[in-house]
């Protein structure tokens, strides 16, 4: 993991077309800014594995198969 030391105003720069900005520092909390392109999803963590854990149910749900019969048979 890389680890930076970045002042308010400052930016992070990931490959050519994504920045975060440090906005604004409050406590133990930072305020961040993201520009990235429209096709990169970006989402807090907490976000992004909720999404995950909703697709791997949807898929398991799919990937199931069909039921038929009754039940004892």
């Amino acid at each position: 993991m890389l680890v930076l030391t970045r002042k308010i105003g400052e930016l992070i720069v990931i490959g050519d077309d994504i920045k975060i900005k440090i906005v604004e520092i409050k406590g133990k909390q930072v305020r961040i800014g993201i520009e990235a392109p429209r096709n990169v999803e970006v989402n807090r963590e907490e976000i992004y594995r909720q999404k995950n854990a909703d697709k791997v149910e949807t898929t398991e749900d799919t990937d199931a198969p069909p039921r038929t019969g009754t039940y004892g048979e």
